[in-house]
């Protein structure tokens, strides 16, 4: 994982900070600003250590008054200055600016350890099956895995599935040959080969036909594929990694997927929770998302205040980090003031974890995903109701697709039925 070293007067001054970068998965040294220093070190030091500093470090100090974030530039390292009000968000967007393209923005406890057993996973090359709810990461885990591997100088190929046109997606995954079906002018070799190397991501799996996934599961047993119209399998050294919005073990039971395989890729299983039951990551997003959605060469970095993040930490985000960030996107555009407030945050028409109250009163044991499941669900209605039924806006205020809005409606039936 990444290593950031912090210097001792940044420890006595804020000391809450070295925990925090703990929980974003930091592995912390504690130094002295004037120590000899790494080549390719990053380091977090006081304001008053510039003499100490380079480019790639991060200054901070602690003052009176509004916060403010300067970008590095021009030789100088970035700077963050901000006061006892501001200081939680300023510990998450100090771990944001260090923090390597690859790695996912994390702030809560369990989802580091999940990140340092998914480092210890990206070391092999064994098969992995992401499972999540939409808009959980699975792409950005997949992308982890795959920079921490031994394959990262090769290509990472991503496709969707579910957007893969069902005529066409044999030949997509395992490349064809010219004339082997009406408009085959020329001869393809696939994603499998494309990734060869490397590694392929398959999102949403359990939309692969049936008929298909014998095929994949060959290729996987074989290491081989068999392009349309070819008569020999050509060899392709491919890690895949896989995810689902849906539990893959319920597909297996329901018959719409292959058990045979399913072992085949449950191999290292990793599953990614709700955003709502890991709270400590929504600094962490935000933090995130504000500084790609900013443009800090022209403009200020706008804050959010402390109001605001308390709102965003009470809400049950049914559509998890993608419904977060556009929250944060339409606070930007649409803000009032100088920073963004409570009242910036258009979600006050949207479910807040309070719904999910009448469900803990019940003598019943009560288990966490049960919770979870039921205050997505009272979204759902929520949200169909605000939008007079109609699936597609009701799917946008949500701040998912409409497939997984489909699927939430299925879930709704079923527990009706």
């Amino acid at each position: 994982m990444s290593s950031l070293d912090v210097s001792r007067g940044v420890c006595a001054l804020v000391p809450g900070l070295q925990h925090w970068l703990e929980n974003a998965c930091y592995m912390v040294r504690i130094i002295d600003a004037a120590s000899p220093r790494d080549k390719d070190s990053r380091r977090v030091l006081l304001a008053t250590e510039i003499g100490h500093a380079t480019h790639r470090d991060i200054l901070i100090n602690v003052i009176d008054g509004a916060p403010s974030l300067v970008a590095a530039a021009n030789g100088l390292p970035a700077r963050v200055a901000f006061g006892l009000e501001d200081m939680g968000f300023a510990f998450a967007l100090i771990a944001e600016l260090a923090r390597p393209a690859s790695v996912p923005a994390v702030g809560d406890a369990t989802s580091a350890h999940l990140m340092r057993l998914a480092a210890r996973v990206a070391r092999s090359d064994a098969t992995v099956l992401i499972q999540g709810d939409t808009g959980t990461g699975k792409e950005g885990m997949a992308r982890f895995l795959h920079a921490q591997s031994g394959r990262s100088t090769h290509d990472f190929i991503a496709v969707n599935c579910a957007a893969l046109p069902e005529t066409m997606m044999e030949a997509m995954l395992f490349g064809h040959k010219k004339g082997s079906f009406t408009g085959a002018a020329q001869s393809s070799d696939g994603l499998f080969l494309a990734a060869d190397g490397g590694t392929l991501f398959l999102d949403e799996i359990a939309e692969l036909p049936l008929a298909l996934q014998a095929k994949l599961l060959r290729a996987l047993q074989e290491g081989e594929v068999l392009p349309v119209g070819a008569t020999h399998p050509v060899p392709v050294n491919v890690r895949i990694v896989a995810a689902c919005n849906r539990n893959l073990a319920e597909e297996v039971a329901a018959g719409r997927f292959r058990e045979d395989l399913y072992w085949r890729l449950n191999v290292m299983p990793l599953e990614l929770r709700p955003l709502a039951e890991r709270r400590g990551d929504i600094s962490a997003i935000a933090a995130a998302m504000l500084l790609r959605q900013q443009d800090l060469v022209k403009d200020k970095f706008v804050w959010p205040t402390a109001a605001a993040l308390d709102k965003l930490a009470a809400h049950a985000w049914p559509g998890n980090a993608r419904e977060l960030g556009n929250v944060l996107q339409r606070a930007l555009v649409l803000r009032d003031g100088a920073r963004i407030d409570a009242s910036d945050l258009h979600i006050s028409g949207a479910p807040q974890l309070r719904v999910v109250a009448p469900v803990l009163a019940s003598a019943e044991p009560i288990l966490l995903r049960d919770v979870t499941r039921n205050s997505k669900l009272e979204a759902v209605r929520l949200a169909l109701r605000e939008t007079d039924g109609h699936r597609a806006a009701a799917a946008r205020k949500l701040g998912i697709s409409e497939r997984t809005l489909r699927y939430r409606l299925a879930e709704m039936r079923e527990l009706a039925a």
